[in-house]
């Protein structure tokens, strides 16, 4: 069977490990098809990274409105699909976005079977045109993926009636992402006496990182590393240039997604302090497990999906409580041999559950299934 996949979020060089493994099947001709670059909001752009590029060919075609979620469309699709005529479109979007309508209008035409995937977790209607894209989407597509119960359940109570399984969109190269010592220190991010706490991801507001800066300025011998960037970061330096954390919190910028295992590394204990907001929460979480496959203590708030994914590998904490995670991360703090068994804990869980092979035997039973 012919499968071709139109993913934005590919344009990370560690997700196409997924399409490396899904190439492996003897019974699969995958093509991948990625824009040049994807314009994160708040964030900024993300150039696409050649990593994990055998056994598939991975296309790369241009979008047109790059960087509104629900609004780009990719250019010259229709010329694309019919010059590859694949068995099974795999449209990595959300329901009621219109590259999904694009995508799945021109692929019904073509006789393909059609699958899209859904991460929101917050049940809303719709307005013109979107509830009516999803409308079409749901009545047309073969088979659906949710990446959380909640976005599952959204979806039936939408009145979507075909085949769905709950698939998260990534899993970890366990082999990349594992445990052992960093190959550098940098500065702050050293670790000594006290804690070395991390977070990775967008600096935006609902990811509760003002709750963080809180709750390491109260842990004196605590130090903070921040990986990633966003619209929040003007605001997070002022508020680590006041006294209390001064010199203890480092900003590291957007990094290549490879060089991500070695700065986990660097860490006692990564952070996601989501808050739910009206109109998002925390859908799955992707660092905590990348956290976790490289034997690293995690702390999260209890948004969305975070005390799902982290189960018994971590502590959890009431979302937008500073005081809470300050006693988490002191309890940490004070015993490293529980630092060692919830890593230990973690990296057992994402080797159980949150492999990229893992994940690609499951997109291919899929595939099987609508073939």
């Amino acid at each position: 069977m012919k499968v071709l996949m139109l993913s934005k979020a590919m344009v990370v060089g560690t997700y196409q490990r997924k399409a490396e493994l899904l190439a492996r099947a003897a019974d699969v001709e995958l093509v991948v098809v990625v824009p040049p670059s994807w314009r994160e909001p708040g964030v900024g752009k993300i150039p696409l990274e050649r990593m994990h590029t055998h056994g598939y060919r991975l296309i790369s075609r241009p979008i047109a409105l790059n960087g509104h979620f629900h609004l780009y469309f990719w250019r010259g699709l229709g010329d694309l699909l019919r010059r590859e005529r694949p068995d099974i479109l795999h449209i990595d979007e959300e329901s009621f976005n219109v590259s999904t309508f694009q995508a799945m209008r021109l692929g019904v035409r073509l006789g393909a079977r059609c699958l899209f995937f859904n991460w929101a977790n917050i049940y809303r209607p719709l307005p013109p045109p979107f509830s009516w894209i999803e409308r079409y989407n749901l009545a047309l597509a073969a088979y659906a993926v949710a990446g959380n119960h909640e976005a599952a359940d959204i979806l039936r109570r939408k009145g979507y009636r075909g085949p769905l399984r709950v698939i998260p969109q990534f899993g970890v190269d366990e082999e990349a992402f594992r445990p052992g010592q960093p190959s550098r220190h940098r500065g702050p991010g050293e670790r000594g006496e006290g804690l070395t706490v991390g977070y990775a991801g967008r600096l935006l507001p609902q990811k509760g990182l003002l709750d963080l800066l809180e709750a390491v300025a109260g842990l004196p011998q605590a130090r903070l590393l921040l990986i990633g960037r966003g619209n929040l970061e003007g605001t997070l330096r002022a508020r680590a240039a006041q006294d209390d954390l001064r010199g203890r919190v480092e900003f590291l910028g957007q990094v290549p997604s490879r060089e991500l295992p070695d700065l986990y590394r660097q860490l006692d204990v990564l952070v996601l302090p989501s808050r739910t907001m009206p109109n998002w929460k925390e859908q799955f979480g992707r660092v905590l497990i990348e956290a976790m496959a490289c034997g690293v203590a995690v702390v999260g708030s209890d948004s969305g999906e975070i005390p799902s994914v982290i189960g018994d590998a971590g502590l959890i904490f009431p979302e937008g409580d500073s005081a809470a995670l300050r006693r988490q991360l002191l309890r940490l703090q004070s015993d490293p041999d529980l630092r060692a068994e919830l890593g230990r804990r973690g990296r057992e869980k994402v080797l159980a559950h949150y492999t990229q092979e893992h994940i690609a035997r499951q997109y291919l039973e899929v595939y099987r299934e609508m073939s």
